[in-house]
């Protein structure tokens, strides 16, 4: 993202910052709404262009969003305005004529529906009015509009709203990787919040499906030209680098097949708006993401999206929290009342056969010892192929939260194919952020303390043996002294089932002995007995002075 629009930017933010819109959640969701209505307003161009160029019967575009009388409610018709009659139009009639697409655009009226305008002083709304009116978006690549909403989505990192937090980056990219998402998979977020793991699988897919994808750091662009290196320089002097993969995916078949595979819900209207908004920025217009509570009977799901059943499930969804009983859905394999059982719930009942699943989920989860826990991971081993559970360090959710959690990864097994009859375990250590530091809302980088990369290396050679040759010792095993300490281990299914389905990590790591002493026990005990010697010919020195004195 260039430095001129990057100061656009920060000039929208602050003015809105002075103006008393403070909170960052809401100031992301104020301009959302005025940059899809730019949006749209450059769209209908587009369409009016072809229309003159091409005839209204060829160019396939559809009918015109703004037609005749209500020409009056696109951006280049009211940008001019300013002070009340510039607010209250907005507020009073666009919002309202576009919450009432709901035939012609029914993405757009989902999105605008119920919309608050809090931009309540004029003065504030005309700037920030004109500011965005400033940006082509059209003539911007979708990396680029990518990058707009990524820069506003990274003032969430000093500001967390009722426990609503994004996923750091090299954590989503690190679970996208190994769930391994492909053109033709539905993928599914059922906490999506600003739609990070959407985005991220996304940007996966495309890449795979680019012609030259471009390899960038987990810390963005900018940091390497903050570093003045090449990220082969850069790579050279951090080996542990972690990087992602991006292109254009000009070698995709059908885009209409990406777009429609994509499926996001959250309870939260303001952070709907803003997932949906960070998709359409990135060029996937038609996601079907909206607002829906997806743990309850009447949290908004329709009966096609309970029936739905997806192939790729990527989520962080919220630990704390309980759900009445006469709300909860009797679908779920579990009947605990505790938000984080009932969300592993649901990724369990939604998988479709041969489905994979990697989940942020708290440590509490893995090994707590209510029937609702024990059941629930019984099920699991039982019905499903848990292929990992990665522990990830206590600082990673820092500044936001300390506690401990870890990353599942399981896959409902194919009718007739054996299943394997092991987990393997992965503890991360260092993800490439210091994890005791804060500074400017997040943790500094330490590019060269990373674990990351090497477990998906393993992984990537556990896949390749069709998850049948863990990498690593077995849980529990004795090694031999001067053994590294291990970072992955595997545990047999039985095991797992002699402790309750503890998926803990540290439950099962293999020790290290202790090296043996070649001393001979003999001289061993002369040298303490002269130690012993040394010390009483002190105390009978002490107390000869003491008796003097």
């Amino acid at each position: 993202m260039n430095q001129e629009i990057r100061r656009k930017l920060d000039r929208i933010t602050n003015i809105l910052w002075a103006g008393g819109v403070a909170n960052p959640v809401t100031y992301i969701e104020q301009i959302s709404y005025l940059i899809f209505l730019k949006l749209l307003d450059e769209e209908e161009n587009a369409r009016e262009l072809q229309t003159r160029l091409m005839g209204a019967s060829e160019n396939g575009r559809g009918a015109s969003l703004y037609p005749r009388q209500a020409k009056r409610y696109r951006w280049s018709e009211w940008r001019f305005k300013s002070g009340n009659e510039l607010r209250d139009f907005i507020r009073d009639d666009v919002f309202r004529y576009m919450a009432n697409l709901v035939k012609e655009e029914p993405r757009v009226a989902e999105y605008f529906r119920d919309a608050v305008l809090e931009i309540t002083d004029p003065n504030v709304l005309k700037e920030v009015v004109d500011e965005i009116d400033t940006i082509d978006f059209g003539k911007l690549g979708t990396d680029a509009k990518g990058d707009i909403f990524e820069y506003l989505l990274s003032h969430l990192g000093q500001a967390a709203l009722n426990g609503q937090f994004r996923t750091p980056r090299q954590i989503r990219v690190m679970m996208v990787q190994m769930v391994d998402p492909d053109l033709g998979d539905s993928i599914l977020d059922p906490a999506c919040g600003t739609g990070g793991f959407l985005i991220d699988a996304v940007e996966y897919i495309l890449a795979r499906y680019s012609e030259h994808p471009i390899e960038v750091p987990i810390y963005g662009e900018d940091w390497l030209e903050k570093q003045g290196k090449t990220l082969a320089e850069a790579r050279a002097a951090n080996p542990n680098l972690q990087t992602y993969r991006k292109g254009p995916g000009e070698k995709l078949p059908d885009w209409g097949i990406l777009e429609n595979s994509v499926y996001g819900y959250d309870v939260s209207r303001q952070l709907m708006r803003i997932g949906m908004m960070n998709l359409i920025l990135h060029g996937i217009r038609n996601a079907h993401v909206k607002r829906a509570n997806t743990l309850s009977d009447i949290g908004g799901l329709s009966d096609e999206d309970l029936r739905r059943r997806y192939k790729v499930i990527l989520s962080n969804p919220p630990f704390a929290g309980v759900l009445p009983k006469d709300s909860m859905r009797s679908d779920l394999p579990t009947n605990s009342k505790k938000s984080e059982l009932l969300f592993l719930g649901v990724m369990m009942q939604s998988l479709a056969p041969g489905g994979r699943c990697a989940v942020v989920v708290p440590e509490g989860l893995l090994f707590g010892s209510t029937s609702a826990h024990v059941e629930l991971r019984q099920k699991l081993i039982a019905e499903f192929e848990v292929q990992a559970l990665i522990s990830l360090p206590a600082g990673v959710f820092k500044p936001y939260a300390g506690v401990k959690t870890g990353v599942l990864l399981f896959q409902r097994p194919i009718a007739g194919k054996k299943k394997a009859d092991k987990v393997w375990f992965y503890e991360i250590r260092n993800d490439g952020f210091d994890p005791d530091k804060i500074s400017s809302g997040g943790r500094p980088e330490t590019p060269d303390r990373n674990d990351i990369p090497a477990l998906l290396a393993e992984w990537t050679r556990y896949r390749e043996t069709n998850f049948v040759k863990p990498p690593g010792p077995e849980g529990g095993s004795l090694l031999p002294a001067g053994s590294p300490e291990p970072r992955c281990w595997w545990v047999k299914h039985e095991a797992l089932a002699a402790n309750d389905y503890n998926l803990a990590a540290g439950r099962y790591k293999p020790q290290v002995t202790e090296k043996v002493s070649d001393e001979d026990p003999a001289d061993l005990i002369e040298k303490t007995l002269g130690i012993e010697r040394d010390i009483m010919k002190g105390l009978e020195k002490l107390l000869e002075d003491v008796r003097k004195s």
